[in-house]
């Protein structure tokens, strides 16, 4: 069998965004991404003006995401971007990643997040978890009904990001579809 995917979201649960700024938490290091990550012909000097994203990482989750037992992909606004800047800071190697292409930051009028259906879609079947900070009982109800696999959503509170106890739910649904009595 196929081992499961893991949809990883960087901002809240590897980015504690929501922290208090004042602190970075224990074992996070700062990473400062420039914000003009696009073309070169945007204005110049608009990026300079601005000043860079403040991204918070703790190197020993990437050992932590490899052990799981998950194949790993992200599920981010930072889309590729996340292989650039956020893998290499967590000892990941480059990561299939979910386009989102027009449904990213798209609205549903039935309040499912735009991240689910392309999510869904993605995993084609097959079991996943879903690692983020913004789901809710509608993208629950959106995966029962539309994924025939198995399907976990995991909600990290962006204040403090991924924890041990996050990484024991996800070992923990690992672990049951290949052994039911876990």
């Amino acid at each position: 069998m196929n081992r499961p995917l893991l949809f990883l979201d960087v901002d809240g649960p590897l980015n504690p965004y929501a922290a208090k700024p004042e602190r970075r938490p224990d074992g996070y290091t700062t990473l400062r991404v420039p914000w003009n990550r696009g073309t070169s012909d945007e204005p110049r000097g608009l990026s300079s003006r601005l000043r860079p994203l403040r991204v918070r990482l703790n190197p020993d989750h990437g050992r932590a995401l490899l052990r799981l037992g998950y194949e790993l992909c992200w599920a981010t606004t930072w889309m590729d971007e996340a292989n650039r800047w956020i893998g290499p800071v967590l000892g990941l190697p480059e990561l299939p990643f979910v386009d989102f292409g027009d449904s990213l930051f798209r609205d549903r009028p039935d309040g499912v997040h735009w991240k689910t259906v392309p999510l869904v879609e993605y995993a084609d079947g097959r079991p996943f978890a879903w690692v983020d900070d913004e789901q809710s009982v509608l993208d629950e109800l959106y995966v029962a009904t539309h994924h025939p696999g198995p399907g976990l959503l995991h909600h990290v509170d962006p204040r403090i990001g991924l924890r041990e106890d996050d990484f024991r739910t996800l070992a923990h649904f690992a672990r049951s579809l290949t052994d039911p009595a876990s």
